[in-house]
């Protein structure tokens, strides 16, 4: 198997999900598009993993290569008809490329909290044997607002009404981070847009806290994402070949 990893930020890479690829003995390219580089030929991928980032679907005057991203999204699943990961901006782009409408979030997610499976969520594949609700790593100010009555809404928070979608037998995409790591927040905290913006939901000195708390579920975020990565893989394993 060979995955096309569309990043948009150096340091929101795939994580601990990274992790078990290499277990797993599965090759993978990393495209940088805020580096500039370019989608190689999409028929060369058997999955495409697309991560988050500071950029928002709407912004294609200023990155100008997110039209070119969205289209080969559409692509993708659409045409090929190949499985696809998206983890926040990438959840939001696959809504996007299917004809969903993304905005600014009325209340922006920066934190540990909840979500909650809904029945169609409950019943998927993707999500087998999660707890709900499940707990997860927030940190973003967009959400999808609507998607077409083909995507199957799987996961809602109390402020974000889709967290999770499904579209055809094996696209998905998850407004939460699954592949969090020990170094995920101070990380991120170090990029200015990140840390004023977890500075403003949650106060100052914001990102020592989070990082506390993440470090204390740390072993659950990773058996949660294991449990993903597995349900994923097997997924995968069982469509036909396109």
């Amino acid at each position: 198997m060979h995955i096309l990893v569309l990043q948009h930020l150096a340091v929101e890479h795939p994580g601990t999900l990274r992790d078990f690829l290499q277990e797993d003995g599965v090759t993978w390219e990393t495209v940088e598009l805020d580096a500039g580089e370019t989608i190689p030929a999409l028929e060369r991928f058997d999955m495409m993993w697309v991560m988050g980032g500071p950029q928002d679907v709407w912004q294609t005057v200023e990155f100008p290569w997110l039209a070119d991203e969205i289209e080969a999204i559409g692509t993708f699943v659409t045409q090929l008809r190949r499985p696809y990961l998206g983890l926040c901006l990438g959840h939001q782009l696959l809504a996007a490329a299917l004809g969903g409408e993304v905005g600014l979030a009325r209340e922006g997610e920066v934190g540990l909290m909840d979500v909650k499976l809904s029945e169609e969520g409950r019943r998927d594949p993707l999500l087998h044997g999660m707890p709900d609700p499940l707990p997860v790593l927030q940190w973003h100010g967009a959400e999808v607002k609507s998607v077409p009555s083909e995507v199957a809404v799987l996961a809602s928070s109390e402020r974000c009404a889709i967290q999770a979608i499904r579209y055809g037998a094996c696209a998905y995409g998850l407004q939460f981070h699954a592949e969090v790591t020990a170094t995920t927040v101070a990380d991120w905290a170090a990029i200015p847009t990140y840390a004023q913006a977890l500075d403003r939901a949650l106060g100052a000195g914001a990102a020592a806290r989070l990082e506390a708390d993440v470090a204390a579920k740390l072993s659950d975020f990773n058996a949660v994402a294991r449990t993903l990565y597995r349900n994923l893989m097997q997924q995968v394993a069982a469509q036909p070949a396109s």
